[in-house]
């Protein structure tokens, strides 16, 4: 079943077809909004979107974007299908073995999305005997959940809609994403879910790169400082994210572009 699950996935990157020399080709996971998603006309939306065409200014370059599975974009990275990962990307140590990353434009935290029967109130109720969790595969919430609750029995899905449904049905105890995902997720949900939104741990999100790609790794940075120092990802913030900033600020907590 492995096998065959390799040869489709590395079947479907060869159609995918490889990047161009004359355009930016960006590699996107579009089930994630408001940072990445399909928009009513069919087109990849989003502020990942809104990062990815400063870049492409920056080089003088078209760009497009592609819409890959979370669990090929690395592959698609490294096999040439693709320049540039921007797709909500944690850049931690583990991916860094593989691929390289730009500086970070986002901080946030991994947190929990709970059943509203579970009896989960913090992270300690995550080692509880017996614990159920449904988590996305590939990401760092499944990283997280293997290495600190190693007792707990694992849900492992490929989609958000699917960890969310797990949830909201009450066939899991809870899932460990990120904070926006479960801030929206629970606004979805707020009769079946609750939203426990302290970070277990923090994290950072990067444009990813294959390595060795020095020179566009150098662009991509000044093109994410350009947009820090010109106020860019605040009104990407007012355009897509002001109901979480809000919610974050009044719990005590950063926003992600702080």
């Amino acid at each position: 079943m492995k096998a065959l699950r390799l040869f489709c996935l590395f079947s479907s990157l060869f159609l995918l077809g490889c990047a161009k020399p004359d355009v930016l080709v960006i590699g996107t996971d579009a089930t994630y909004p408001p940072f990445e998603f399909v928009d009513e006309k069919g087109k990849i939306s989003g502020v990942s979107v809104a990062i990815g065409e400063e870049i492409a200014k920056k080089l003088g370059k078209p760009v497009e974007f592609r819409n890959i599975n979370f669990d090929g974009l690395i592959p698609a990275l490294q096999t040439g299908q693709i320049d540039l990962i921007i797709s909500s990307l944690t850049a931690n140590e583990q991916r860094r073995k593989s691929i390289d990353f730009s500086e970070p434009y986002v901080k946030t935290g991994l947190s929990i999305l709970a059943a509203k029967d579970s009896t989960v109130q913090s992270v300690d109720d995550l080692k509880a005997p017996g614990r159920k969790l449904a988590v996305r595969i590939a990401t760092t919430g499944e990283q997280w959940c293997r290495e600190h609750v190693p007792g707990a029995k694992l849900v492992a899905l490929d989609t958000d809609a699917a960890c969310v449904l797990e949830v909201v049905n009450g066939t899991v105890d809870a899932w460990v994403y990120d904070q926006v995902s479960v801030m929206n997720y629970h606004a979805k949900h707020a009769d079946r879910t609750r939203a426990l939104l302290a970070p277990l741990r923090e994290e950072v999100w990067a444009v990813g790169l294959k390595k060795g790609r020095e020179d566009l790794k150098a662009t991509v940075n000044e093109a994410i400082a350009q947009m820090k120092k010109e106020g860019a990802f605040a009104k990407l913030a007012e355009q897509y994210l002001s109901k979480e900033r809000d919610m974050m600020k009044a719990q005590g907590l950063p926003f992600v572009f702080e």
